[in-house]
């Protein structure tokens, strides 16, 4: 008779239960911790969260040696310990803030915790005896990636959460936000409301983020001011908050959309502003680019970069100079000013560090809106890495970056060639409201974006 397939032992491998670690990757405030909770709650196992932003010490992990005065097990240990069972959920928070330093490399430490291949012989250095912790269900969290070392990505299993968009917010905020802070300001829920038009508001012009963290607290702010009002006489109940109420509430709004200012106020109202995406830890964010050429009496020479760039920046900045140089007879433009008057160009907050190859195609976009003296489209936004020959390279975060353009009332974007499958990953309500051009060449780029003359007569396309 032959065994049954959960009799043949399939679920085991080398001994012991195999099974995923996850890391649930995305910006702040879209729910990695909470989903953590209920993965628990929907398992029906103990739930611990282990904080891991800034610790430094390999011992956190590991524990210290019994022979060590105020010696400790280990994180992991004192977890188990915490949820007094062998099989909970812990949750690994903030990975990608773990540090090293001369007390040894916690992330190293957490190779074989994150291993289903090795965690079931783990050794915390306190206890001195192998723990099985194949049964234990790991999830960690993080905001990006680029700080966790490859062997540690190796192990995990990326679940990516991107940001929220507008409707998905207000579904949220209505659903959920609303009635939890309804709770905590002491009102009963048929006493005061938001309209869906006041929460599409909030989300769009008061806020702009990946999550909703924001937007919960604002919404708070807004209960508390109306139970102060009623409770000192100013306000009856119940009342419907909406979009116009908002800025007797919580003053006026900070995000105002450029597509929303009048033309001669926006940022590309000018030849030399390009608009480009990024991607933050907060997620996806809409980045101007600024070029100016010096005076030839009274400007220095050469090529200058402010705005605090990394070093894959800069060298996006003098690859996107150069491809105009060699190809500004072709392009029609007057690149033999670039010989005699220096170049400045200039990423605003300056405050906050950039780095990545994907201002490339933005950088030259500028320079040739500098150079023809023609403006950008205020309503093209563009991002993608560009060659010394044109080419418009494949770039991350796509999706990230459309919802940011979306949220800044971009209406057509430039997307590199060979990131079209991405888009299948980004809501069909938002590829909707977008007119999404995937170019293979930077002339393509230069035609779909800049105004009159050159978007129509200079700028030959590559087929």
């Amino acid at each position: 008779m032959r065994k049954r397939r959960s009799d043949r032992g399939l679920g085991v491998v080398g001994g012991r239960r195999g099974g995923a670690v996850l890391a649930l990757v995305g910006p702040p405030g879209v729910g990695k911790t909470s989903l953590g909770e209920s993965v628990a709650k929907a398992m029906g196992r103990k739930f611990v969260r282990v904080s891991l932003g800034g610790v430094r010490d390999e011992a956190e992990i590991r524990g210290h040696r019994r022979t060590y005065v105020g010696a400790l097990p280990g994180r992991i240990v004192r977890a188990i310990k915490e949820a007094g069972s062998m099989n909970p959920v812990v949750l690994l928070d903030e990975i990608d803030k773990v540090g090293s330093d001369y007390r040894g490399d916690p992330a190293a430490a957490l190779l074989e915790v994150l291993d289903p291949a090795q965690n079931h012989t783990f050794r915390d250095h306190y206890l001195e005896v192998e723990l099985d912790l194949s049964d234990v269900v790991f999830l960690a969290t993080a905001n990006v990636l680029d700080s966790i070392p490859e062997p540690l990505l190796d192990r995990m299993e990326l679940v990516r959460l991107d940001g929220y968009t507008e409707d998905e917010k207000v579904t949220i905020a209505r659903d959920h936000l609303v009635p939890r802070q309804l709770e905590r300001a002491g009102l009963l829920t048929d006493e005061v409301s938001l309209d869906d038009s006041a929460l599409r508001k909030l989300a769009g012009e008061y806020t702009r983020e990946a999550g909703v963290r924001t937007l919960e607290r604002s919404i708070a702010r807004i209960l508390r001011k109306i139970a102060a009002r009623h409770e000192l006489g100013g306000q009856k109940l119940p009342f419907t908050v909406s979009d116009a109420d908002l800025r007797a509430l919580i003053g006026r709004p900070h995000h105002t959309p450029e597509s929303a200012q009048e033309p001669d106020e926006r940022r590309t109202a000018v030849p030399g502003v390009a608009t480009g995406l990024a991607v933050t830890g907060a997620g996806g964010d809409v980045l101007f680019i600024e070029a100016s050429l010096a005076d030839p009496e009274t400007g220095g020479s050469g090529l200058t970069l402010t705005g605090q760039l990394g070093d894959v920046m800069k060298e996006s900045a003098q690859i996107a100079l150069s491809f105009l140089r060699s190809h500004g007879a072709e392009l029609e433009l007057p690149v033999g000013d670039l010989k005699e008057r220096g170049v400045h160009i200039h990423v605003p907050a300056g405050g906050i560090p950039k780095d990545g190859p994907s201002a490339g195609v933005t950088m030259t976009t500028a320079l040739a809106s500098l150079l023809s003296g023609q403006r950008v489209r205020t309503d093209v936004a563009m991002t993608g890495e560009v060659s010394l020959t044109g080419r418009v390279l494949p770039i991350g975060g796509v999706k990230q970056k459309l919802l940011a353009a979306h949220r800044a009332g971009i209406t057509t974007v430039i997307i590199p060639k060979r990131n079209e499958p991405d888009l299948d990953d980004v809501p069909a309500e938002i590829l909707e409201k977008l007119d999404v051009h995937p170019v293979s060449d930077v002339r393509q780029v230069l035609k779909l974006a800049l105004e009159q003359s050159v978007a129509n007569d200079r700028i030959p396309v590559a087929a």
